[in-house]
């Protein structure tokens, strides 16, 4: 199975809302840039990249996780980061149920994250 079929089976294989709002991240995430990769790392977890890593997404027992590997170092006008404020680098976003997704701010904010590996030369191809 390739990066993107795993993630398929993923989502499928979680049957409450948290598939729902992961598939919706998921959606939102890849119609950010074209040129976003999906990657299967960390002993299964879906990791976007684009000129370097992106983010990463987890579902955990009440909440989708997705993690900005420098969060830190990014614009974040809509204060979509509610987790891992204290990092140095990594910035999160918990999803809970009900939690309604801001799609334009997730884009601008997956945007920002490609700006950011572009500015740094962050040119590391997924794998």
């Amino acid at each position: 199975m390739n990066p993107s079929e795993r993630i398929d089976a993923l989502i499928a294989g979680i049957t409450d809302w948290r598939g729902a709002t992961f598939a919706n991240v998921r959606k939102i995430i890849l119609e950010a840039d074209d040129g976003i990769v999906e990657e299967w790392k960390y002993m299964g977890s879906p990791v976007w990249y684009r000129d370097g890593m992106i983010a990463v997404a987890n579902a955990h027992k009440g909440k989708v996780k997705l993690t900005f590997a420098y969060g830190a170092s990014l614009p974040d006008p809509a204060k979509l980061f509610n987790a891992g404020l204290e990092g140095n680098a990594r910035r999160a976003i918990d999803f809970f149920e009900g939690h309604e997704i801001d799609a334009r701010a997730l884009k601008n904010l997956v945007r920002a994250a490609i700006e950011f590996n572009q500015s740094k030369g962050n040119k590391k191809a997924a794998g």
